[in-house]
């Protein structure tokens, strides 16, 4: 009987070491290291053909096929559709929408689709697509978490796209550690890898992440797939943003967006139009921003509530927005301009759920705070791109004749932007541009 081999090993950046730690050497983690046993059966070795380097210029490049899918925002994020042999992983809350969007993929995608799933049930699986609404006999449902399974099920099937929900409930036989661990990650995230890349199947990877935000396991699992996607969200609000980190085939700037609603996630075509309430009544404390989410522009209404302080310390609270740069907008506010914010109550919110952190932004928020703030509203047919200085200077903000364009085409009538920008205006279209220099130039054209 051969004698069991033991290690102990890091599961968030697979550290091996001979002994166990509370705290580990390589990442600094605490109560990461896990014992786990390990194969010492020796491989044979086997020679290296030698294959002479080329020169780039002889290098031939082969046209890259793309798969079209049914879902146009996950077309963009990957880049113009799936690529045969393509591995792409999935990371993202619990309850956020990873199993949903897969699941609309396999029902609305033609071809043959293979859905292995580890955590839920076959007839959990089929509650969740009667529920979409639509059927599809070639969509073939597995609920298994051993490797040899999942590849019998591979050879017998023949599908054209795979998808394994989740990688982080597979076990191999060959490794008697438990699912999870990085060395049952790392040996079937291997083998599913080589299957999909010699026999060009496009592979679904879904991801449990951590409480930080990352994904679960190793991170050379980032590194071993091709394309790498993150699904954002709150899950108190509707809207969720397909975001890609990684993209060997294709641009990281893109972002998809949906909207979950009781039978599935809905593509959103236009999300300005969305994001931006239909209001009737003139109230302060509201303006809209032009910001860029990945390449794609967004109109998105910036609210403020400026009030005294009742309980002697100020207090400063954001939704969606970065805190730190609040408080230096405020004291831009204070200490340049004038304005005595220091025992006002100041708070902040970005409608739709979403969280962002664009530069431009500042003259959206800044405006806000000074409309709630004199109490006097702001046209909604005015938008705003710009960062602020700590001078209290309006700076200059990149892809601005994205944001111009979009403004546009939502039927803005005005939009203030820095005087750096103006030469690089090469049209204005039917909205009215203007530059402003300083914060004050701008609080004296709209409130006087």
């Amino acid at each position: 009987m051969s004698k069991k081999n033991s290690a102990f090993i890091c599961q968030a950046c697979a550290y091996r070491s001979a002994k166990w730690a509370g705290r580990c050497p390589s990442c600094g983690e605490w109560n990461s290291i896990v014992e786990e046993v390990v194969n010492s059966k020796s491989k044979p070795v086997r020679k290296s053909e030698h294959i002479p380097a080329k020169s780039i210029q002889h290098l031939e490049q082969p046209e890259l096929i793309r798969i079209k899918t049914p879902d146009n925002e996950l077309n963009r994020v990957l880049g113009g559709g799936i690529v045969p042999g393509s591995v792409v992983l999935i990371g993202g809350e619990p309850g956020i929408g990873k199993s949903t969007l897969m699941l609309q993929l396999a029902i609305h995608m033609q071809g043959k689709f293979l859905y292995v799933s580890g955590e839920e049930s076959e007839s959990q699986i089929k509650m969740r697509a009667d529920r979409i609404g639509i059927k599809n006999d070639s969509c073939f449902v597995v609920s298994a978490t051993s490797l040899h399974v999942i590849l019998h099920y591979i050879d017998e099937n023949d599908p054209d796209v795979i998808v394994i929900d989740s990688v982080q409930t597979l076990q191999s036989e060959d490794i008697e550690s438990a699912p999870g661990t990085v060395s049952q990650i790392r040996e079937c995230t291997n083998e599913l890898i080589r299957i999909a890349k010699s026999r060009h199947i496009p592979l679904f990877l879904i991801g449990h992440i951590t409480k930080e935000g990352f994904i679960a396991g190793p991170k050379v699992l980032e590194h071993m797939v091709d394309t790498v996607l993150q699904f954002e969200g709150d899950r108190h609000h509707n809207y969720r943003l397909l975001r890609s980190s990684k993209n060997r085939f294709g641009s990281t700037a893109e972002i998809g967006i949906y909207e979950m609603l009781q039978d599935g996630l809905r593509e959103v075509a236009n999300p300005s139009e969305i994001l931006i309430s239909q209001k009737n009544e003139e109230l302060s404390g509201i303006c809209i921003g032009a910001t860029i989410e990945g390449a794609r522009p967004l109109m998105v209404e910036t609210q403020a509530l400026v009030s005294s302080a009742v309980y002697g310390t100020p207090q400063r609270n954001v939704n969606g927005y970065d805190l730190r740069r609040l408080n230096m907008l405020l004291a831009v506010l204070e200490k340049r301009c004038g304005f005595r914010l220091a025992q006002q109550d100041v708070f902040i919110n970005i409608t739709g759920g979403l969280k962002l952190e664009d530069p431009a932004m500042d003259l959206s928020i800044v405006t806000a705070i000074l409309s709630s703030y004199e109490d006097i509203y702001v046209p909604y047919e005015y938008a705003f791109a710009g960062e602020v200085g700590l001078s209290g200077e309006v700076r200059a903000v990149s892809k601005l004749e994205q944001r111009i364009g979009e403004a546009e085409k939502l039927g803005f009538e005005k939009i203030f932007v820095s005087t750096g920008n103006k030469p690089l205006l090469s049209k204005k279209g039917g909205i009215e541009v203007v530059n402003v220099k300083k914060v004050e130039e701008l609080f004296s054209y709209l409130f006087g």
